[in-house]
């Protein structure tokens, strides 16, 4: 079996869940024919550079999978046919990176630091 890094990109207008759903549908497609998902990451809605099939957002999602390359051609192909995908990208990588996506990472680092500054001064007027 081979390593990819599999990312999603959802129209704007399909909800946090429904997106969550898709990586589910993707989840369940790699295990029945063979694979295992080794990290799903949703990255949520964010800005595109530029428009995609009229869409100014999308909701991403990334996927680090072990899997047989039929069962990538099988994910493909469903996507292919689901309305609301918008792009995908698929790529075969020597080995699974399990660690946070330095997008989730500064995420991360950044309510830390919010956690260790305390309430903020409108917060504290406010109670």
């Amino acid at each position: 079996m081979a390593f990819y890094e599999h990312t999603v990109m959802t129209r704007q207008d399909v909800s946090a869940q429904q997106a969550e759903a898709l990586n589910d549908t993707i989840k369940a497609l790699i295990e029945e024919n063979g694979g295992r998902v080794a990290k799903i990451e949703y990255w949520g809605l964010r800005n595109l550079t530029y428009r995609v099939k009229k869409n100014r957002k999308a909701h991403y999602s990334l996927l680090a999978l072990d899997a047989p390359p039929a069962a990538m051609a099988e994910v493909e192909r469903q996507l292919s046919i689901n309305e609301d995908v918008l792009r995908w990208l698929t790529v075969r990588v020597e080995q699974l990176d399990l660690e946070l996506s330095p997008l989730l990472a500064r995420r991360e680092r950044e309510r830390e630091r919010e956690r260790e500054r305390g309430p903020r001064f409108e917060d504290e007027a406010a109670a």
